[in-house]
């Protein structure tokens, strides 16, 4: 499938009257900039004496500076979105670099600084939109990552069309990425090859939300070209029961080679549920998820896993033949009177993993985070975040890993 997807969506956004005029706020009158100030620190422990390093230990500062236009008065109406990084070591050496805050050169130092600026522009007629250049993507089939100093982002075109109340109608195209370690783009690929590269992804999708809002169904699909297709269905709810809120969230994917097949034979089905219940400050979630196939799960090289129900901190189980299941605990210390201030536990565990190392290979892992956002102030809205992740891999190397996060966003 080489002509994009969003010809479709297109075809089908027309079909519907639009309303006579786009949303009016003006360019500049309804134009927002914000800087986001992150500070980053970050240590993996590795708990085996074959790693290629003991520790990997950086510390870096980075400055995310968003510009979103409002759009032109008439029927279509125009607009302008810009995104600029920059990213500054604070301390990082030789011997602990690599954690992926920071390019690394080719005598193993980190950067002293990057950075990287790109800009989309925008149309919107009635409740579409149609947006060209450099894009943050967060669909469920390609989601950004914004796991460390800078996000990554994507080149291309996305539309999205809101004209049926509960409808909505997504597909794009994109050709390149940039890393969130890098100033370049390059080509995409995907994660469980990434030296091989396609032409673009392309993608379509329709989700529906009902039933006040609780109930949520979803279909999709997509082709990183010449490498594989995947679709994807969904089922989110969230039901009231007394004084709880039950939720469910249901996906199951089907993955298959495409093309010129450049990696080989793709042939796997994903599925999972993730169960919660919530009270007062309390929210428990259940997980479970199983990969079926030779291939792993499939997905854009550089991008978050944030889709699947057993995503984590440093995997998400998504190995060729692996199961897995999950048990989270989340506090919100609003409900003891400390707005701002959460607290998480998880643990996952996976096993029956076929990886490059062989089959029924196992793993584990768990993380805890606090977290604390200010409520008013001088320092309104800066949040504070500390995590730890524990992981143990029979098929990878062990490790203990922390990270500080401290971000202070600024309306400008």
């Amino acid at each position: 499938m080489n002509t994009p997807c969003c010809i479709l969506a297109a075809s089908l956004t027309l079909a519907v009257d639009l309303p006579a005029w786009a949303e009016d706020s003006g360019f500049f009158e309804g134009a927002k900039t914000n800087l986001v100030l992150r500070n980053y620190y970050f240590n993996r422990d590795f708990r085996d004496p074959r790693a290629a390093k003991s520790q990997v230990e950086e510390w870096a500062q980075g400055f995310i500076l968003r510009f979103n236009s409002g759009y032109t008065p008439g029927t279509v109406g125009f607009g302008l979105d810009g995104i600029a990084m920059f990213g500054v070591k604070l301390d990082s050496s030789r011997a602990v670099s690599g954690s992926e805050l920071l390019p690394v050169h080719d005598d193993g130092q980190a950067a002293d600084n990057f950075g990287r600026a790109g800009v989309a522009a925008k149309m919107r007629i009635g409740a579409t939109e149609l947006k060209v250049g450099e894009l943050l993507p967060d669909i469920p089939l390609l989601r950004y990552d914004d796991g460390r100093l800078l996000p990554q982002t994507f080149r291309g075109a996305m539309l999205d069309s809101r004209e049926i109340e509960g409808l909505g109608l997504q597909a794009g195209q994109y050709r390149s990425v940039s890393l969130r370690n890098s100033s370049d783009m390059q080509d995409l690929s995907a994660w469980a090859a990434p030296g091989v590269t396609s032409e673009g992804f392309n993608y379509a999708g329709a989700e529906y939300r009902f039933n006040q809002q609780r109930t949520l169904i979803g279909a999709w699909h997509s082709q990183l070209e010449d490498i594989y297709q995947q679709s994807y269905f969904n089922l989110l709810h969230k039901q009231p029961v007394g004084d709880w809120v039950l939720g469910a969230n249901l996906g199951y994917f089907i993955d298959k080679d495409d093309g010129r097949a450049r990696i080989g034979e793709i042939q796997s089905r994903t599925a999972y549920a993730l169960f919660s219940a919530a009270t007062g400050g309390h929210t428990l979630y259940l997980g479970v998820q199983k990969v079926s196939g030779d291939s792993p799960w499939m997905s854009v090289y550089g991008s978050s896993g944030r889709t699947l129900g057993n995503d984590m901190f440093n995997g998400n189980f998504s190995n060729a033949d692996e199961r897995s299941w999950q048990a989270r605990y989340d506090y919100n210390f609003v409900a003891m009177g400390v707005p701002g201030l959460l607290a998480m536990v998880r643990y996952g565990h996976g096993d029956n993993a076929t990886t490059n190392a062989g089959t029924n290979g196992k793993e584990w892992e768990r993380d805890t985070e606090l977290g604390y956002t200010f409520q008013s102030g001088t320092l309104r809205n800066l949040s504070v975040r500390l995590n730890n992740a524990t992981n143990r891999r029979s098929f990878n190397r062990d490790f203990d890993q922390t990270r500080l996060i401290i971000s202070y966003p600024l309306s400008l």
